[in-house]
């Protein structure tokens, strides 16, 4: 849709409006920022229920491996939210009433809006254990629980990670760096079966293990058990009854958006707020963006969770603008990551493996963009792979007849960039695919090729 100059300055003559952003994460300061670029008269406020300024929830893994102090997360001084005339509220957003443009808090207040952006992110799942709340249940999550997390591991001598993702190996990571012996339970047969084939899985494993890490595979923790007082973590039940004695038990199960603000509301929900292509809800003036919207995604053709940093930037960007009235629509690019796990380089575009089912959740990528989507699982049937590696550098193509889809590199990145480029451009790679299906030494050499040649015919 285009830009309506004229729709637009018709609203900036009316009244000034109340813009209330429930979220303090990228999507919602990214809105935040958009719509003062666009009405310079209006009041808006931002709920949060964290104490913190917004922080950058990336650098998370950062803190915790201590490449970087927790202060240096924060995204936004106090300058910051001055400058945009932002008032900060720091209380939970409890109940939302639609018909009266009301939102209620913990701490007794309400606020009406005009404008309603939801942007309330998404948070860890909880074990599910009677006694996941003792001291020593910790969680790569926020930032107040990131800084629990390093206490914890500054007292504690033995640590037990669950989870199969990324978010649990990076917590794995952070407690070796805290010098705590950790011990990581799989219930599978291989490290982030998700995403990582056999070969991938297995250097994974290889550098774990020279750092360090206790890897367990095909075990799981059915129980935390309480010391003495009920206070504590003593140690994880396994399946056959007996105890494996810890202090930490660190928790990487998953993630779900928060959606206790609308249950029961007007506002249509699936696995999250579902949202238009300019992030706008069931309800008028009900806008909703980031980790808790379910947007509809060209890639995959239905509407999908995106726990990713960039998208959740893009979106509040989008929801902004339609809430000065200058509506675009949310165009998602290629899925792309990089992160680096004991040493490994990883870099992850596009769609790289198949979903095991249509109900699993959506993976978490805490390095440089957040998160994962849905994207990277959902490769269709017609979809083949080639291979490359040599020693700890692999790469692996996925391909339909005509364009590449998706691709994975870990260790040496040359191809990274053209890989990207080739991939959201949906160039035909159908003349050098043979070569690709060649797999080894004549894949990585045919593709340079043709990236170079598909750079010229750009430029001309």
């Amino acid at each position: 849709m285009k830009h309506n100059g004229t729709a637009v300055a018709a609203h900036h003559a009316q009244a000034a409006l109340h813009y209330v952003i429930v979220g303090n994460g990228a999507a919602g300061v990214t809105a935040a920022e958009t719509i003062r670029a666009h009405d310079a008269r209006s009041r808006m406020t931002i709920v949060t229920a964290e104490p913190s300024l917004m922080y950058s929830r990336p650098g998370l893994a950062y803190v915790i491996t201590g490449e970087i102090p927790p202060r240096q997360v924060i995204a936004r001084r106090a300058e910051w939210y001055e400058q945009l005339r932002l008032d900060v509220v720091h209380s939970a957003a409890e109940a939302l009433d639609v018909s009266a443009r009301r939102i209620y808090l913990a701490n007794g207040s309400f606020l009406t809006y005009d404008k309603l952006l939801i942007a309330t992110g998404a948070r860890a799942t909880p074990p599910p254990y009677p006694d996941a709340s003792l001291k020593g249940v910790v969680y790569l999550d926020t930032l107040t629980g990131t800084k629990q997390l390093i206490q914890q591991a500054r007292r504690g001598r033995r640590a037990v990670v669950v989870g199969g993702g990324i978010t649990a190996l990076e917590m794995v990571e952070g407690l070796i760096h805290q010098k705590v012996e950790t011990h990581y339970f799989l219930r599978g047969k291989q490290l982030w079966n998700r995403v990582f084939n056999d070969t991938e899985s297995a250097l994974l494993d290889e550098q774990m293990q020279a750092h360090g890490v206790h890897i367990h595979y095909q075990t799981e923790a059915q129980e935390i058990l309480p010391s003495r007082w009920g206070r504590k973590v003593r140690a994880a039940r396994l399946p056959d009854g007996s105890e494996f004695r810890c202090d930490i038990f660190g928790v990487a199960i998953g993630v779900k958006p928060l959606l206790d603000l609308v249950q029961d509301t007007p506002v249509q929900l699936d696995r999250g707020i579902l949202v238009n292509e300019f992030m706008e809800t069931s309800v008028p003036d009900v806008f909703a963006a980031g980790d808790c919207a379910q947007a509809y995604d060209p890639w995959t053709r239905q509407h999908t969770l995106d726990i990713l940093w960039p998208s959740a930037v893009a979106e509040g960007r989008v929801a902004g603008l339609s809430m000065v009235g200058a509506r675009q629509p949310m165009q998602k690019g290629t899925p792309f990551n990089v992160c680096k796990l004991f040493g490994l380089h990883v870099t992850i575009i596009g769609q790289i493996n198949p979903r095991s089912s249509a109900n699993d959740e959506p993976e978490v990528v805490q390095h440089l963009s957040r998160g994962s989507s849905e994207t990277w699982f959902s490769r269709a049937a017609h979809h083949t792979s080639a291979w490359s590696s040599a020693g700890s550098n692999t790469l692996r193509l996925v391909m339909d007849e005509e364009r590449l889809v998706g691709a994975l590199l870990i260790g040496e990145q040359t191809l990274a960039d053209p890989l990207r480029t080739l991939i959201q451009a949906q160039a035909d790679i159908s003349a050098i695919r043979p070569a690709l299906l060649a797999g080894g030494d004549e894949l990585r050499t045919e593709l340079l090729r043709f990236w170079h040649a598909y750079q010229k015919q750009v430029e001309q």
